[in-house]
């Protein structure tokens, strides 16, 4: 992983530390996204564990599940094509968002900016619902 991030440009060595410790620091995020990665897979496996049963011996749970996946999807729906494709990426497809902009090819920065407008936007439309 850190040779491609290297050979692809996605970590750059700018001269502000010895090459040996931006390689390092280069490794320890990787490692860290890696470990990240890992912890949100298996708590989400465990949470479908939990709820699972109660759906299946609850039907009313069942009907309000699926009443704010609705909700959830529609929200989704009105934002922006970006705000969508970028959440998508780092909730669904356990991305940071660096790796998400660079498969969109954007820059950071204009990813963080669609990420934070993304999440106050649809945090607003599942609010109003709610309300």
């Amino acid at each position: 992983m850190t040779y491609l991030q290297v050979l692809e440009g996605r970590a750059r060595y700018d001269g502000r530390s010895s090459f040996r410790t931006w390689l390092f620091g280069v490794i320890r995020r990787i490692a860290a996204g890696e470990r990240r990665r890992a912890w949100l897979s298996a708590a989400r496996l465990a949470r479908f564990a939990r709820l699972s049963p109660a759906l299946d011996s609850h039907p009313e749970v069942a009907r309000i599940a699926e009443r704010e996946t609705v909700h959830l999807l529609k929200s989704l729906d009105r934002l922006s094509s970006r705000q969508r494709e970028i959440l998508h990426l780092v909730f669904y497809q356990d991305l940071t968002i660096e790796e998400a902009a660079g498969v969109l090819g954007m820059k950071l920065g204009t990813a963080r900016v669609h990420y934070e407008r993304g999440k106050r936007r649809l945090r607003e439309l599942l609010s109003k619902e709610a309300s």
